[in-house]
């Protein structure tokens, strides 16, 4: 027999993981904040709102489409490597062109340099252009200031099992490898949760499980398109009967003396009260509440279709709206989008992949510039982050697994229209390639959520706190909002 040694937290953590399905379809949302409700009672020390999204693109963005130099040395050196004879290469039409890239002008001058966007981004270039979205340039997993000559050498300490999909994920939202506990936005979440009268609405996903939303004591909430998620058959008639339902709540979340059941139960009990608090207090979708998405334009095919991410900051937006009515300050929220691993047919499928992006974002944006009545883009930012990068040279008609990333800030509180870090070299075999125009980061990851902790009210040592590694950077805060 196994002694296993489980302590009543970690026991209650793992039970928030459980639920239970059967014949009537029955399931316990998981991921329910256990914090006790007590921690609610603490003294809050703030009294505006604030709430930060982070918005993750599953399998690595291909960032030298994304964002891209234009001047005449950077464009050389971009069509040399990128354009390929293959049916598919993946080199896009240069400035004032037919389909061509999209040219911005950032306010702060990188000598001699011109920049543009991916020609799918018309909505975000005009955010930028408006001040409300700027781009950080070369994010990436650093655990101290690394150097190319350091990287060869493995002279200073590496992140952990770089190039790989799932341990970068967890990288980029918790700090270590795939099998991290804690996230740094659920670890923002435990320190601002009191702040909240109902702790348990702190840290909310809209796409599924997420690391970057596990606190320590704060569980992510996790809610579908259509909001709270409820257990079947709680209310209404159930099997024809009209009494069928409180029996069966109190079958699931009825008191026993075995202390399995009894978690199981308590559980539960916070999962029914958690949805009846969420419910009503989220707007409606749709007239009278918050708009519907318009539908985006595929670019590839000119055809209109709905776009999921857009919905998934719909259901956001919809929580935001509910704020008073949940007593919230600080919430930290999560979506997502998957794709972006473009082994082959890029230019095609990251083309629709990024309308939808820059179309969700331009969505959010105008819906926080008037939300039921309120502007709160101040007060509400959204940002992007992915995987990694990916190399700038090409297998064909696809990228493989690189590092460095540019990235995406979004709200009222950005300061925009700017590019943020020295933007990297175009071509191969400089001192931030470390290999096929893969990047070393300029910006660790620590830098760039320390810069957003800062903003929503973090203090130095809480920031230390969340970001174990931010004591080796002595540049803690990238200035962007």
């Amino acid at each position: 027999m196994h002694n296993y040694k489980v302590s009543r937290r970690e026991f209650l953590r793992l039970s928030t993981l459980l639920g239970s399905t059967g014949a009537l379809g029955l399931a316990t949302p998981f991921a329910i904040n256990l914090a006790t409700m007590g921690s609610a009672a603490a003294q809050s020390n703030v009294s505006d709102y604030k709430a930060l999204i982070c918005v993750f693109l599953n399998g690595a963005n291909d960032h030298a489409n994304t964002v891209l130099a234009t001047d005449s040395t950077s464009w050389s050196q971009y069509l040399t490597v990128r354009t390929t004879n293959e049916a598919g290469s993946i080199a896009l039409p240069q400035v004032g062109a037919s389909g061509g890239v999209i040219p911005i002008s950032p306010n702060s001058v990188q000598a001699g340099r011109t920049f543009a966007l991916h020609p799918a981004m018309t909505e975000l270039k005009t955010l930028f252009d408006a001040g409300r979205a700027a781009i950080i340039a070369n994010v990436g997993p650093l655990l101290v200031p690394t150097t190319l000559e350091q990287y060869k050498a493995a002279s200073v300490p590496l992140p952990p099992k770089l190039f790989s999909h799932n341990d970068q994920q967890s990288l980029w939202q918790a700090y270590a490898p795939e099998g991290a506990a804690y996230g740094w936005g659920g670890r923002m979440g435990d320190l601002l949760a009191a702040n909240n009268t109902n702790p348990v609405f702190t840290a909310i996903s809209a796409a599924g499980n997420a690391v970057f939303l596990s606190g320590r004591t704060i569980r992510q909430y996790q809610v579908g398109t259509s909001g709270a998620v409820p257990i079947a058959g709680l209310s209404g008639s159930l099997y024809g009967s009209s009494t069928a339902g409180s029996t069966l709540r109190n079958i699931i979340s009825g008191d026993t003396s075995n202390y399995f059941q009894k978690e199981h139960a308590a559980v539960t009990s916070r999962a029914i009260s958690a949805q009846s608090m969420l419910a009503p207090a989220m707007a409606v979708a749709g007239t009278g509440g918050v708009p519907n998405p318009t539908q985006y334009t595929n670019p590839n095919t000119g055809a209109l279709a709905n776009n999921a991410l857009a919905t998934q900051l719909q259901t956001v937006a919809r929580i935001i709206a509910g704020r008073n009515a949940l007593g919230a300050k600080r919430q930290v929220f999560f979506v997502s989008m998957g794709g972006f691993d473009t082994h082959d047919a890029q230019r095609t499928a990251q083309a629709d992949l990024l309308a939808k992006l820059s179309h969700a974002l331009s969505y959010f944006d105008g819906v926080m510039g008037n939300l039921m009545g309120s502007d709160l883009r101040q007060q509400v930012t959204a940002f992007t982050a992915s995987d990694f990068g990916r190399t700038f040279t090409s297998n064909g008609d696809g990228t493989d697994h690189g590092w460095g990333s540019h990235h995406f800030i979004v709200g009222g509180a950005v300061k925009g229209k700017n590019i943020y870090g020295t933007f990297p070299v175009t071509g191969l075999k400089h001192t931030q390639d470390v290999g096929s125009g893969s990047l070393l980061p300029q910006f660790s990851v620590d830098q760039y959520g320390a810069t957003l902790a800062n903003w929503f009210g973090l203090s130095t040592t809480q920031i230390n706190d969340v970001f174990p590694n931010i004591i080796n950077f002595s540049n803690r805060n990238l200035g962007f909002i």
